[in-house]
């Protein structure tokens, strides 16, 4: 199977999902991708990626990552332009690429929410997304079970998408190593 049917594998199989409602989503997920044949795939994993926040005022911290077993870093995806990031990819998911994002993070570090949260029409109805405020990205999101949501990255020009799914945790428990 090729990259693009695998693409539409994924695709339709995130359609079948069940939407979710922005509200629903509030609080601390912990992220994971799944693979699709995306150029990211393992790259946010091999960088520490911990997942996202979202806020009751319905803003959120779109790239959480895990900076210390104790503390977890909402980074600016405004310093990282997507499609150099996708071209970058190979080098993403080396141990020189963790090394040296292990150094930048508090220069990346966001001094806020970093995207807002919303009820978007997708496929067949409408589910939660995450629009970044400073990327042409959006993220949709569906239920995959009572704990976790699947989410499918859309970047603006590019038909292939990013996916991965979020697990609702326990904010104490994700600073307990």
């Amino acid at each position: 199977m090729d990259g693009m049917d695998r693409q539409e594998e994924m695709k339709a199989w995130f359609s079948s999902l069940k939407p979710v409602r922005p509200v629903e989503m509030i609080g601390l997920w912990r992220g994971l991708g799944i693979p699709s044949d995306h150029p990211l795939d393992g790259v946010l994993e091999n960088l520490g990626w911990f997942g996202k926040r979202f806020h009751a005022d319905m803003r959120a911290d779109a790239l959480l990552f895990q900076w210390r077993a104790d503390r977890l870093v909402a980074i600016e995806p405004g310093f990282l332009p997507i499609r150099l990031a996708i071209k970058a990819a190979p080098f993403g998911r080396t141990r020189v690429a963790r090394t040296c994002f292990s150094y930048l993070q508090k220069v990346l570090r966001a001094r806020g929410t970093t995207a807002s949260l919303a009820l978007q029409p997708s496929g067949d109805g409408a589910t939660a997304a995450m629009r970044y405020d400073r990327q042409p990205i959006v993220d949709y999101f569906r239920w995959m079970n009572a704990q976790e949501l699947a989410g499918m990255m859309c970047i603006a020009g590019d038909a292939r998408h990013y996916f991965f799914q979020l697990r609702t945790i326990d904010a104490v428990a994700a600073t307990q190593g």
